[in-house]
């Protein structure tokens, strides 16, 4: 069975177990999008195998990210020479519950195959048996998220601060230990400092939450003494805003022309009722009426004595053009 994500069709849903997002690892933000784009493939409820091969594309990156597809191709192929040996560190089951002894923590692989064609831009995935718990068939507990969210971050630490947001979008705020920031961020034994951590971590992570998903976080310390123990987060969906997308603005405008009576000099001197009458089926009557405009001065410049007919006899002649100009458009 094989699965292929189609980012333009729809808006991907990444479904992780909350034990996941908790979860440590380090991953490329190479890596991380090409997973992301895998495990949105998978439907909360579905029961796939580790046989179920998951495809991802460099164009299907492209449109995710917004990126070029010279980028897009090499993230892919970033992401493919590697992903196959990072591993994962989980504590608890998949739906919350405790599984082994209290404490007990899985090491396991995200994939246990990586398949890279590089002349079709394609890497095909089959997870790991342990990972599959995690990703399907949750019933509780789990973290969902639209992938568009994540898709335009810089970094990877933005995404991993984006999931433990998500995880707590209903209370709004969340206290995490350094030493768990540290573990969940796969960042142990690096940036020793606390102001390292905050310049190369916490301040990039922050800043593409704010910039590119649907969250604004604002973010302090608490310290224990003298010694700061644990960074806070509050965060808020953001307010709806009044600018529309071009897409939108473009429907919103086709709308309002149909809606709103025109005028007759946006009918190009036609009238309206003229407008409808010729219009074809996939035509607005603006659309219609500039081109009646062109057929009817394309009819008047093949007619004109000695005007310039240079490509005009190479048009088509249709019938309506005598109607134009016995009519004009003033029926």
């Amino acid at each position: 069975m094989a699965n292929e994500l189609d980012a333009s069709a729809g808006n991907p849903t990444v479904v992780k177990a909350n034990s996941l997002i908790q979860a440590g690892y380090r991953l490329t933000l190479a890596e991380q999008r090409t997973l992301l784009a895998a495990i949105a493939q998978i439907g909360r409820d579905d029961q796939p195998t580790d046989q179920t091969t998951y495809t991802v594309t460099a164009n299907a990156l492209e449109d995710l990210t917004g990126t070029s597809a010279q980028r897009a191709y090499k993230e892919l192929a970033d992401a493919a020479h590697r992903l196959y040996r990072r591993e994962v560190r989980i504590e608890g089951g998949p739906n919350g519950e405790e599984e082994g002894p209290k404490g007990r923590v899985t090491m396991t692989r995200w994939v246990q195959e990586v398949d890279y064609i590089p002349d079709e831009g394609r890497i095909k995935i089959r997870f790991a048996h342990s990972i599959l718990p995690y990703l399907s068939m949750l019933q509780r507990e789990f973290t969902s998220y639209k992938l568009r969210h994540v898709a335009t971050m810089r970094s990877t630490h933005g995404v991993r601060l984006y999931e433990l947001l998500q995880q707590w979008r209903q209370v709004g705020e969340r206290e995490i230990d350094i030493k768990e920031l540290r573990q969940m961020f796969g960042v142990e034994g690096m940036y020793g400092s606390l102001p390292d951590l905050k310049k190369r971590v916490i301040e990039p992570a922050v800043r593409d939450v704010n910039e590119c998903s649907d969250l604004d976080v604002t973010w302090g310390q608490r310290k224990a003494g003298r010694r700061v123990a644990a960074i806070q987060f509050q965060f808020k969906p953001k307010k709806q805003k009044k600018t529309e997308s071009k897409n939108e603005k473009k429907k919103v405008g086709q709308s309002k022309k149909q809606n709103d009576k025109p005028t007759k000099a946006e009918l190009h001197g036609f009238s309206e009722a003229y407008v409808k009458q010729h219009a074809k089926d996939t035509e607005t009557l603006h659309d219609a009426a500039a081109r009646l405009a062109f057929e009817r001065d394309m009819a008047r410049l093949r007619k004109a004595p000695g005007g310039d007919k240079t490509g005009v006899n190479n048009l088509p002649t249709q019938k309506i053009w005598s109607d134009m100009e016995d009519n004009d458009g003033s029926s």
